[in-house]
């Protein structure tokens, strides 16, 4: 009987520190639509572009030290990054991100937590009519 005490008492350590464990670890996601606004009308409904790449993707990390950020994820990492991700260059050309979203991140450990942020574009290039 006291055996059997002795290993109820250490499954239920087992359990307490599994459950411990699993509240200071975690992962914490995101996703959002982002539409776009800007002051140029366009009419996507003819043949008037073509995609240029789908899915294109790009991302940027940070760093949290005890809830202290010490570098976070950027917009302005991420979407160049994403312009890389297409593989030509399209400075000079009339291109549009349609289809834009952002997935954001947040994967926590025992002392720290690493942010993230994901942009997904359809990158599309307007034709001359």
């Amino acid at each position: 009987m006291q055996e059997y005490r002795g290993l109820i008492f250490r499954y239920a350590i087992n359990f307490i520190a599994l459950a411990c464990v699993s509240l200071l670890l975690g992962c914490y996601s995101v996703g959002e639509i982002k539409g776009q606004t800007t002051g140029a009308q366009v009419n996507l409904s003819g043949k008037n572009y073509k995609v240029i790449k789908a899915g294109a993707m790009g991302s940027s990390s940070g760093f949290m030290l005890l809830g202290i950020p010490f570098s976070g994820p950027t917009y302005a990492e991420a979407k160049q990054e994403l312009y890389s991700s297409i593989g030509q260059e399209v400075e000079g050309r009339s291109v549009s991100l349609v289809n834009q979203t952002e997935d954001r991140e947040l994967s926590n450990f025992i002392f720290f937590q690493l942010p993230k942020l994901t942009l997904t574009a359809d990158v599309i290039e307007f034709l001359e009519q």
